[in-house]
C-alpha cells in the first residue's frame, strides 16, 4: 500500500478502511477538518483528535477536465462535496469522487450516500501516494 499523501489526515485499518481524523472542540462544540491544534471558528487551543464519520450524503460535485498544476494523473475526475453528520452539525469535506463516472452526477444525486474510501494517485514522481476519497454508500470494494 502506497504511503499516505500526509501523515495524521487519516488512519487506514488492516481491512483497508479509511477514517479521517478531525479535530474537535469543546468550547466551540464545532468539528473541523483537517485537524488543527486550534480551533479554526473561535482560536481556542482545546482541540482534540477525533475519528470523523464515514458516511455522509453528497452535497455538491464537479468534473475535472483540466489536470491542476503538478497532477499527473488522468482527467477528468469528479470532486465532491459530502456533508458529515457529527455531534456538532454538519461538516463538508471535499474530496475526489470514485466509483461514478465523473460527468454522470446530476441533479438525482444531492443527498446520495458517500462514503470515505482509500485511493491511491499518481505522485508525480512516477509513484502513488495514499489519499481519501469519497464513493457511493456500499460500492467500495
Amino acid at each position: 500500500m502506497a504511503e499516505p499523501i500526509t501523515e495524521g489526515l487519516f488512519c487506514v485499518d488492516a481491512d483497508g478502511s479509511l477514517t479521517l481524523v478531525g479535530g474537535y472542540s469543546p468550547s466551540s462544540g464545532l468539528h473541523h477538518f483537517p485537524r488543527s491544534p486550534v480551533c479554526p471558528y473561535t482560536g481556542a487551543d482545546d482541540v482534540r483528535e477525533v475519528d470523523l464519520p464515514r458516511v455522509g450524503a453528497l452535497w455538491g460535485w464537479t468534473t475535472v477536465t483540466g489536470a491542476p498544476p503538478g497532477y499527473p494523473g488522468e482527467v477528468p475526475y469528479g470532486m465532491g462535496v459530502v456533508e458529515l453528520a457529527t455531534g456538532g452539525g454538519p461538516l463538508r469535506v471535499v474530496g475526489r469522487l470514485v466509483g461514478v463516472a465523473p460527468d454522470a452526477a446530476d441533479a438525482s444525486w444531492f443527498g446520495t450516500p458517500m462514503e470515505v474510501v482509500a485511493e491511491e494517485v499518481a505522485d508525480g514522481d512516477g509513484g502513488t501516494v495514499l489519499t481519501w476519497a469519497f464513493a457511493p454508500d456500499g460500492a467500495a470494494t
